[in-house]
């Protein structure tokens, strides 16, 4: 087997997997770790935490308008206490959830899927 040929797949669950333990874990440290140590909101670290967040939930998720209220959010005072990065992952979990299509019933070749297709 060539390794330089071959690419490595994540299923998109195993990638939500990974995007909710990560915004869990970047908001534990913006929240309770980075306080204790580290100047507010001026910290640079902070925004580096940030970038690097985006930049991982647009590789594992794809681009999603949810992620920018979690990086820009971070500027306001007091909304630092958020935890903006797992509420972004779980609206966008929430959204892929309502756009998946599940037949009910048999599916028949040539026939729709779903409610209405059962009601002829």
């Amino acid at each position: 087997m060539d390794l330089s040929t071959s690419t490595i797949t994540i299923s998109p669950r195993m990638r939500m997997r990974a995007a909710f333990a990560l915004a869990i874990v970047a908001d534990l440290l913006q929240i309770a770790v980075f306080p204790m140590f580290i100047e507010g909101a001026a910290s640079p670290v902070d925004d580096l935490l940030d970038l690097g967040m985006a930049g991982a939930m647009s590789f594992l998720l794809g681009w999603h308008w949810e992620f920018l209220p979690s990086f820009f959010g971070k500027l306001v005072p007091g909304v630092d206490f958020v935890p903006l990065w797992t509420m972004a992952v779980a609206n966008v979990y929430r959204k892929s959830k309502r756009f998946e299509v599940k037949p009910e019933g048999p599916v028949i070749e040539g026939e729709p899927a779903g409610k209405d297709a059962r009601r002829k």
